[in-house]
């Protein structure tokens, strides 16, 4: 497939980008952060975005959904990235869906994907137990008693999991911490007793949750596929999240570098504007080469997940590398091009430079992806 976008694709970035511009600007996150708003985004905003059709863009259309593919979502992504809306589109319409989907529970696709995809529902993948993201060292339990399962253990930095409606865990069932075999994936609602959930608002204003399960119990129903055989499904769903992060982070990259090109065209010294100083071109110039390869890279990525392609977990390492490192680039030399006047409150690259720094840590670093990248290669 060609990394170009076609007609439809076109359509649907210039429809996102026109609906976000105008009703979730930057501003907009400066208005949340301003009136502490716990929930991290705005229901009234997330209600809209239903209304567009994004929560449902990933669903097949069996369950009511527009079954468009994660590239149509990643299209939406990386525009909300260029105007840092807030919204669990990530946490439920891309890594919850693909979750359910790749599960094969049909009581359960049955039951979630029509009220995830109309936006009356929310979930929340509930998977890191570390600082640092570490998906197979999985330490929290899941006993089987007859047809229940008992959940105890405790999950770190939940996307949205504080408002989520339900929770995607993975639980040990078999073996040890650290090995992929013997995890296991469930579904269950937030509200159960025995769940301890509390908030936490991270660095971009975004919220997050840390969550303790003490002696849950939930039904053999809750599985997720097989038991003791989540790992395939939890890495094709951490991939997907990831490409997803990518596909933002690219966003904010390049709305990062379009800011900048302005500033540099509207900022006088010496009586000339400081983007006619060579050095400064050369600079531009670097970070202009770097996007533009990013571009390809998370293209490439989104399609190899509609596509199936068995490649995925070096296209989705490779995206979420690259474009770490590109926002990382943007960012920094937006600060340096916009002089001391940029980290001001007055100016919103701040605000692009927290975002760039939570993405980067979700779902594993670039340092983690470049490591990742070179072990699935054989380096």
């Amino acid at each position: 497939m060609t990394l170009v976008l076609n007609e439809e694709q076109l359509m649907l970035r210039d429809a996102a980008r026109d609906f976000l511009h105008s009703r979730s600007p930057v501003a907009r996150l400066r208005e949340l952060r301003d009136g502490n708003e716990s929930a991290g985004f705005s229901h009234d905003l997330w209600s809209e975005f239903a209304e567009m059709g994004w929560p449902a863009i990933n669903i097949p259309e069996s369950y009511g959904g527009l079954e468009y593919g994660c590239t149509g979502l990643g299209i939406v992504l990386e525009e909300a990235g260029r105007t840092l809306a807030s919204s669990p589109l990530i946490s439920t319409a891309l890594m919850g869906v693909t979750a359910l989907l790749e599960s094969g529970n049909e009581a359960l696709c049955e039951a979630w994907l029509p009220p995830l995809g109309s936006g009356e529902k929310l979930l929340a993948m509930a998977i890191d137990e570390h600082r640092h993201h570490q998906p197979q060292s999985v330490g929290m339990s899941a006993q089987r008693n007859g047809d229940l399962f008992i959940l105890n253990g405790h999950k770190c930095l939940v996307l949205d999991g504080h408002v989520a409606d339900g929770l995607i865990v993975s639980a040990r069932t078999s073996g040890e911490t650290g090995d992929k075999a013997g995890i296991s994936l469930f579904l269950l609602n937030r509200d159960l007793p025995g769940i301890e959930v509390e908030h936490a608002t991270l660095l971009d204003n975004h919220s997050a949750a840390r969550i303790s399960f003490k002696d849950v119990q939930i039904s053999a129903a809750s599985l997720l596929g097989q038991c003791d055989h989540g790992w395939p499904a939890l890495e094709k769903t951490l991939d997907t999240g990831r490409i997803g992060i990518a596909a933002e982070l690219l966003g904010i990259a390049q709305e990062v570098f379009e800011r900048t090109m302005s500033y540099l065209k509207e900022r006088t010294q010496f009586g000339v504007p400081v983007g006619s100083f060579q050095a400064l071109q050369h600079r531009a110039a670097i970070l202009f080469g770097e996007i533009e390869l990013c571009k390809s890279v998370v293209l490439k990525a989104l399609q190899a997940i509609d596509e199936g392609d068995e490649k995925l977990p070096v296209y989705a390492s490779l995206a979420k590398a690259r474009s770490g490192e590109t926002a990382r680039l943007a960012t920094a030399e937006a600060i340096q091009m916009h002089g001391g006047i940029g980290m001001t409150d007055d100016f919103d690259i701040g605000f692009f430079i927290k975002r760039y720094q939570a993405l980067e840590q979700t779902l594993g670093n670039s340092n983690y992806h470049l490591e990742r990248f070179a072990c699935l290669k054989s380096y």
